[in-house]
């Protein structure tokens, strides 16, 4: 149907989509109209979902937390770290890839960084996490995907670590691979995640601006019953307080009542956990806002000079952010935090040297990836796209309603 004059629509709360023979069309409203867009390829599709430009959270206003961001806020802001999507999209069904998070841009299992894991709820695949745990080291790319297609990545990641320069003689390398079930959207039972896609998401990584969304790792994903994805964000310590930045990436893909800043945006948008039962009768769709299953990944790095007794301590406060979104931390939700620290200890051999933070310097590292942890899941819900997919279409997260409701609490700065 056409647009009539007059017509209000969320700006932000479009799908594109370019039909047979390449025209493009917008969805706004529910109706469909012909526009020029240029489209992000994405691999392997036709025709062609589009993305487009939504916003962060700070764009529309909303302020989380106290402590400054990075200039990118991102987990980018981090000197070194890079990170890298594939988007795999084919016909009707298949929404998913892989994102790839490299603590620094050399040869990792050469040049090892401290790292460690903390484990929310365990209902998850995290493959290599028992020797992470165990030595405190990371020693590969960490890569995120769809459950089933693990196996695959992991393998991937072994090719792309056996064949760099200097390890020709390794015979044991621990593949960090962590995932969540993208199968509401995703042909999941196909495992169409390829070597290819794994080794262009460790080679394009980059160390800007991150794309966020309904990419990589993201595009399956559904959180809070709206679309789900990536997100990052950062904050950066004062410098009386170290002057250390900590980043955060987020696969968001889980469930609860939407809070943001303190606000009951789901809630008041009428679609939570367990909304079946306490409003009966109540319109709902298919019901995605009444699962809150699916799992999250946050990945934190850090340039502070932690150990991985301190790392562990320090991702376990990003399930505090986790919380603060309004998660319901289900009994089917894997909830994992890889953290890791850019600062390596130096020497070679049978001993090592660094100077690590003291226990009595944690607190400020912890309030920062709290905050940039929250941030990260509100930014991956922001920028992310309306998608179809597998039968079933999720809608982003509607801006224009969401900033009403922040509005009416107070909570948007439009300085």
């Amino acid at each position: 149907m056409p647009l009539e004059c007059g017509t209000t629509v969320d700006p932000y709360s479009v799908t594109v989509k370019i039909g047979e023979g390449g025209t493009p069309w917008v969805s706004l409203a529910g109706a469909l109209v012909p526009i020029a867009v240029v489209a992000t390829a994405l691999v392997g599709l036709s025709p062609v979902w589009a993305q487009v430009e939504r916003p962060r959270a700070r764009e529309v206003g909303l302020k989380i937390g106290v402590l400054p961001t990075g200039s990118m806020n991102a987990i980018t802001d981090v000197v070194g770290v890079r990170v890298g999507h594939t988007t795999v999209v084919q016909g009707d069904d298949v929404r998913t890839g892989v994102t790839a998070i490299l603590p620094h841009g050399g040869n990792l299992f050469r040049e090892k960084v401290p790292g460690a894991i903390h484990i929310g709820n365990a209902f998850g695949k995290l493959a290599g996490s028992t020797q992470v745990r165990e030595l405190g080291e990371i020693e590969t790319p960490i890569l995120l995907t769809s459950t089933l297609s693990v196996p695959q990545v992991a393998d991937a990641v072994l090719d792309y670590m056996l064949s760099l320069p200097g390890n020709e003689d390794v015979r044991s390398i621990n593949p960090l691979v962590a995932e969540t079930n993208d199968g509401r959207l995703n042909d999941i039972r196909g495992r169409h995640v390829t070597s290819s896609h794994v080794r262009n998401a460790i080679e394009g990584a980059t160390d800007g601006t991150v794309t966020e969304g309904a990419v990589g790792a993201g595009m399956g994903t559904v959180a809070f019953g709206f679309k789900g994805g990536i997100g990052t964000s950062s904050r950066k310590l004062p410098s009386q307080l170290g002057g250390y930045t900590v980043g955060v990436l987020v696969q968001s893909n889980f469930g609860g009542v939407l809070t943001i800043n303190g606000a009951p945006v789901g809630r008041e948008l009428g679609q939570y956990f367990l909304r079946d039962v306490l409003e009966p009768g109540a319109d709902g769709g298919d019901r995605l806002e009444d699962d809150a299953d699916g799992s999250v990944i946050i990945v934190v790095a850090t340039d502070a000079p932690l150990d991985a007794r301190n790392l562990e301590r320090l991702a376990a406060r990003a399930i505090f952010g986790l919380a603060r979104t309004g998660a319901a931390g289900s009994n089917g939700s894997g909830d994992y935090v890889i953290a890791f620290s850019t600062k390596r200890p130096s020497g070679s051999g049978l001993t090592r040297a660094a100077d690590v933070l003291s226990n009595n310097a944690m607190s400020p590292l912890f309030l920062a990836v709290i905050e940039a942890t929250e941030e990260a899941i509100y930014n991956s819900l922001f920028r992310a796209n309306s998608v179809t997919g597998n039968g079933r279409t999720v809608e982003a997260l509607p801006i224009a309603p969401t900033l009403e409701i922040l509005e009416r609490h107070r909570l948007l700065d439009r300085e």
